[in-house]
């Protein structure tokens, strides 16, 4: 029987708990404060109950029964084979469980932040148990992205990257290598090159916010849904990809001779786009746009999972 120790019981808590329920581990979940792990307990069991209307788990009942609210830090850690860490993005937060962490874990344990961008080696350098230490920056939500970034800082172990690649595998994940440590790490830089750009374009008055979108969804979003950025561009030219960059490189090199850079986070261009995009944020909206994407992205998933190569 594998046990993970869930640590903060949030958004992203939560959906790593229903990650690893459904592959059929012991879930520890542990917050600080414990009325928010006992309401998680109800929104990981609707999680599940989703999930199974797309045929993305078989049993969403005994898959929530894995789950359970443990009485402290110490209860939730007790026999943890990996303990998956979801505090606030401060590094102070980061440095505090952390010393905690270590000192509570099982020997053996794997310590996994979730950070999406504070790089390990800013909280784990004074660990006595360092070298079992690194991120593992989902995306979210992860029950529904299985995309796991996995960075260690110098002094983690070979050995713990491999286990931990291993472990996230064998959950449904797809971790990726983050080979040294970047700020951002992989999928936030590609994510920021792609919104500083997006942000250019409709500030400038090229576009508007929702023609973009519809750029995205409509365009290159289908086609990156199951296809990279390098995959995509050697089923664009006769001859693969060396055919591509001899063909179009040169026009992408004169258009980036000004790039979009930190400008186009400008709160003027801001301001901008905001008076284009008319949809009010209210707290109502974004919670049913959220269950809707949900429920897009599992329909894809289950589609993605019933194609050969999927």
């Amino acid at each position: 029987m594998r046990r993970v120790a869930v640590v903060g019981a949030g958004l992203i808590g939560r959906s790593w708990a229903i990650v690893f329920a459904r592959a059929g581990w012991d879930v520890a979940l542990h917050d600080a404060a414990r009325d928010q792990s006992e309401r998680a307990l109800g929104l990981i069991e609707a999680g599940l109950g989703e999930l199974a209307r797309y045929g993305l788990v078989a049993d969403p009942r005994g898959a929530a029964a894995k789950v359970r609210v443990a009485a402290d830090l110490a209860d939730a850690i007790d026999g943890a084979d990996l303990v998956q860490e979801n505090l606030p993005e401060t590094l102070a937060h980061k440095q505090a469980i952390f010393r905690e962490l270590d000192r509570l874990a099982p020997p053996a344990a794997v310590l996994a932040s979730s950070t999406s961008a504070i790089v390990p080696s800013r909280f784990t350098e004074d660990l006595s148990g360092r070298a079992r230490c690194l991120v593992a920056h989902p995306v979210n939500p992860p029950h529904l992205l299985p995309l796991v970034e996995l960075c260690g800082a110098a002094w983690t172990s070979p050995g713990t990257l491999v286990h931990a690649k291993a472990i996230y595998e064998s959950v449904g994940q797809v971790p990726i290598l983050v080979r040294r440590e970047i700020d951002g790490f992989i999928l936030n830089r590609l994510q920021g090159a792609l919104l500083a750009e997006a942000f250019r374009l409709v500030g400038e008055g090229f576009v508007s916010p929702q023609d973009l979108d519809r750029t995205m969804k409509d365009g290159l979003g289908l086609r990156w849904s199951f296809m990279g950025p390098f995959e995509t561009i050697e089923l664009n030219a006769p001859g693969g990809i060396p055919d591509y960059c001899a063909r179009y490189l040169e026009g992408y090199c004169s258009r980036q001779a000004a790039p979009a850079g930190p400008e186009a986070f400008a709160p003027g261009n801001v301001e901008r786009l905001l008076r284009q995009w008319d949809a009010a944020a209210t707290p109502e909206r974004i919670d049913a746009r959220t269950k809707w994407r949900d429920r897009r992205l599992a329909a894809l998933q289950a589609h993605k999972q019933a194609q050969d190569g999927g």
